[in-house]
């Protein structure tokens, strides 16, 4: 039995970063011996992919609330570093792949402490902190978009353009037809824990007043399970026709229904409506960090492949843009032409031969 090469793929604890590397585990997994590491909070994220070996291992941010959560923080981090150094000794990996997020530090330091090939991969247009604070030690910098912020001009050489590592079942959906008139506005609405909170709040009385003027709106809204019996009473009540469900369930079936998103802007879920020729509100989370969740928005907007909303300004704007798009489909035409130009149909051919390459270094 030839011995498989070993692989360990490091994510953070939110769904940017999990999703990314878990796809990234189900394309290798054939080929390669893959682990996942992940913390407590990328759980939650994971229980979707049950066929992949991952492991669990505590990690922590740096927390500024005052100087012993500081000095707390460093020490944590320094024996996570050292969990981590033990762990690679034992389950020594010939590559290592940082998705980001703090969970991932530790793990890439020791690698690079040890002499492991690793390399970080970017998926937003901004660098997030923990890969920026990686960009001395690592070999390379894997990104979704050339346009990436934040990288000093002496990481240029390192930088390589992929593509988003999202599920191969969305890069292969279909092209969508453009030209075909739609009498009902199917509208899908998505988001992480936070997003589906907020929507849930705001979102339902804008549709409440849409159906009002006249627009035919079918609502597919993902939802936290504690707000199902809430959001079907008020859609039964204002007689809206309406399907909950929660992040569980298979996300392609409704991207087969939806004509419209509305989404939070993190870059896996943008690049899984524009891969799947789905029109998009994108509506940034006025709260991540450096602001990417904007950035990614705005590149968005800019290419013509969405339209973006900031979140202060739903109640005033949301209404208008549905009632325009109801008025004339060619509004979204324009936008699916723009998307079906664009595919990350390479992203796994272009990370195959990089490992290769690593390999054999």
């Amino acid at each position: 039995m030839i011995k498989k090469t070993k692989v360990l793929i490091v994510v953070g604890g939110t769904g940017g970063h999990v999703l990314p590397g878990c796809n990234l585990a189900e394309h290798l997994k054939k080929d390669y011996d893959v682990k996942v590491v992940t913390d407590k909070r990328g759980q939650q994220f994971i229980k979707q992919f049950k066929d992949l070996d991952i492991l669990t291992l505590p990690s922590s941010p740096i927390i500024k609330s005052n100087i012993f959560t500081i000095l707390y923080s460093f020490l944590f981090i320094f024996f996570s570093i050292l969990r981590s150094l033990i762990f690679l000794t034992f389950n020594r990996p010939s590559v290592i792949f940082g998705m980001g997020g703090y969970a991932s530090f530790p793990i890439c330091v020791a690698g690079g402490i040890l002499r492991i090939k690793f390399v970080i991969y970017e998926n937003n247009l901004i660098i997030g902190k923990t890969n920026k604070y990686l960009l001395p030690i690592t070999r390379k910098v894997l990104v979704s978009f050339k346009e990436l912020e934040g990288i000093p001009k002496k990481f240029n050489g390192k930088i390589i353009e992929i593509g988003n590592i999202i599920k191969k079942e969305i890069i292969n959906i279909p092209k969508k037809k453009t030209n075909i008139p739609f009498q009902k506005i199917n509208l899908l609405i998505l988001g992480g824990s936070q997003a589906a909170k907020t929507f849930a709040q705001i979102l339902p009385n804008i549709f409440s007043e849409c159906v009002n003027q006249g627009i035919d709106l079918r609502i597919y809204q993902q939802c936290l399970p504690n707000q199902n019996e809430e959001l079907k009473q008020f859609y039964q009540k204002k007689d809206i026709e309406f399907q909950i469900f929660n992040f569980s369930e298979n996300i392609i079936d409704y991207f087969l229904k939806a004509n419209l998103a509305i989404t939070r802007s993190g870059s896996s879920i943008l690049a899984e409506l524009t891969n799947a020729n789905i029109p998009f509100i994108s509506v940034p989370l006025p709260s991540s960090a450096d602001n990417h969740q904007l950035k990614n928005a705005n590149y968005y907007k800019r290419k013509k492949l969405a339209f973006l909303i900031e979140e202060v300004d739903l109640k005033n704007n949301l209404l208008y843009l549905i009632k325009e798009i109801y008025k004339n489909n060619l509004i979204l035409d324009e936008i699916i032409k723009n998307q079906s130009q664009y595919s990350d149909k390479n992203v796994y051919n272009n990370i195959d031969k990089i490992l290769k390459e690593l390999r054999y270094k």
